[in-house]
């Protein structure tokens, strides 16, 4: 009897499909993570600024570790990294946050940086980058939690619900965060005076 309820123990139940909703997620937010990682990296090392080095060290090491943790699952579901299929296309008709996720025509998952203005980023000076960073992070992020949110109702797969919410509550967080950080950056207004 024991043996009987050892392997009914450890019996997986089948692990996703490459086309799955878990996958798609796992490969499409590593590659979403990837270019959070590297504008934080950018920022944190040409800005003078403690809370914003601060804050993209904490962004580019917790979204790092995501990456892997993704990559992990992938390995475990013996599943390619990679995929034939469209990015993004598990999300088809996702209202993740309950709004319709706008695709960029560009071909760019939603919430990435242009190649032009990650140029921008790596050419501004100290002092002019940060506010550039922030308002780029901050839509990054938005699409990101929305990512996380379509993938948490489309799973019943425990460790993907867990990261999925986990998140979006940080990054929502995180963009609060960096609202405050940006809106500290901006020039007073006359009424701001008063």
């Amino acid at each position: 009897m024991a043996s009987v309820i050892a392997a009914i123990f450890f019996v997986r139940e089948r692990p996703p499909a490459s086309d799955s909703p878990e996958a798609g997620f796992a490969r499409d937010m590593q590659v979403h993570h990837a270019q959070a990682v590297e504008m934080s990296l950018i920022v944190r090392d040409k800005s003078d600024d403690p809370e914003v080095r601060a804050l993209a060290y904490d962004i580019a090491t917790s979204q790092q570790q995501q990456i892997g943790q993704m990559a992990a699952w992938l390995q475990l579901w013996d599943l390619p990294a990679s995929s034939e299929q469209p990015q993004m296309s598990w999300m088809r008709g996702a209202e993740g946050d309950g709004q319709p996720m706008q695709m960029p025509t560009d071909g760019r998952m939603p919430g990435l940086a242009s190649p032009e203005q990650l140029d921008q980023l790596r050419q501004a000076k100290p002092g002019q980058g940060e506010a550039l960073f922030l308002e780029l992070m901050i839509e990054h992020h938005k699409a990101g939690a929305a990512m996380a949110r379509a993938a948490y109702v489309r799973t019943d797969e425990p460790a993907v619900r867990s990261l999925s919410s986990a998140i979006v509550t940080s990054q929502m967080a995180e963009v609060r965060a960096m609202e405050g950080l940006l809106d500290s950056r901006r020039p007073a207004t006359v009424d701001q005076e008063r």
